[in-house]
């Protein structure tokens, strides 16, 4: 089979990408396929239609990968490929609509609100911060609506520090969430066309709100649990919880998400990642080890139709 493996980009996580991409196309080549490497660009069409490949393996993350516009490219070319739809991605990179649907699918949020970029400046939206700090309670979360990788979110533990925040996360995107904080076990529950993987819990050396994008992707930064030490109801209600947030948002294919234990025992969605990392500190790759698969063995699963 001849196999596409889309990477790089021009988001804030290309290198990342590219990393992950390097693991993918080891494993192609261990499970006999023509790995064809696209770093892409303006050409991609081009490209794809030059290489005819028979499926395609996104390993893009941040706008583009995520956003749904690769997908709606591969799509268009009648290419398949192993992440969600372009629609269901597009639910899913949206923050404040991810939400929205969860919450009306009775899946556990953050409650919090988003604000546009012109209403902030132009109405004088900045003037609700600290009603909104009153109702919710501080710390607060404060993140971009459309990013990935924990780039640009920051918590908030007082007024100046929330309006601080608002204007690094204004940096990263258009729409910015504020959101009540969130206190308990943090976890990934990975699926594999719906299937849960084992849970990994995320332990942050330095504490919850020290997982940025440098922790992410540093080894030492972050000890990782997996499987996560969890009685078999709580585990059970972890990937219940995950694999209904994916039916709330259409998701179909690979995708994690990211959920917070809080201390009275309800899984709280974060998000949907609907292409995860393949790094070494990556979730993915994690669980699927503990359940047995070797990265052949994962990428065979990721393989459109597998």
């Amino acid at each position: 089979m001849r196999v596409a493996v889309l990477a790089g980009g021009p988001s804030f996580e290309r290198q990342v990408s590219l990393a992950g991409a390097e693991r993918i196309v080891q494993a192609l080549a261990d499970l006999g396929h023509r790995a064809i490497l696209i770093d892409v660009g303006r050409d991609l069409v081009e490209r794809l239609t030059d290489a005819r490949p028979d499926a395609a393996i996104i390993v893009m993350h941040g706008a583009v990968g995520e956003d749904g516009a690769v997908q709606a490219v591969l799509e268009a070319l009648g290419i398949p490929h192993q992440t969600p739809s372009a629609a269901a991605c597009r639910r899913c990179w949206d923050k404040a609509i991810t939400k929205g649907l969860l919450a009306e699918a009775g899946v556990a949020v953050p409650e919090g609100v988003a604000f546009d970029r012109q209403p902030f400046t132009a109405l004088g939206a900045a003037r609700a911060l600290a009603p909104i700090a009153e109702r919710l309670g501080l710390p607060l979360v404060v993140k971009p609506a459309r990013s990935g990788s924990a780039l640009g979110v920051n918590r908030a533990a007082d007024l100046q520090q929330l309006a601080t925040a608002m204007v690094g996360a204004f940096s990263y995107d258009d729409t910015v969430i504020v959101e009540r904080f969130v206190a308990g076990r943090e976890f990934g529950v990975s699926l594999l066309g719906g299937v849960p993987l084992p849970p990994v819990e995320i332990l942050p050396q330095d504490g919850p709100e020290a997982y940025d994008f440098e922790a992410r992707y540093s080894i030492g930064r972050v000890k990782y649990e997996c499987p996560a030490q969890l009685d078999d109801a709580t585990g059970a209600l972890l990937t219940e919880t995950a694999a209904k947030a994916a039916r709330a948002l259409g998701v179909t294919g690979i995708t994690r998400v990211d959920l917070i234990l809080t201390p009275e025992g309800v899984p709280t969605v974060l998000e949907l990642n609907n292409v995860p990392g393949m790094t070494d500190t990556s979730l993915l790759p994690m669980a699927a080890a503990a359940d047995g698969l070797s990265s052949a063995q994962l990428v065979a699963r990721m393989l459109p139709g597998a």
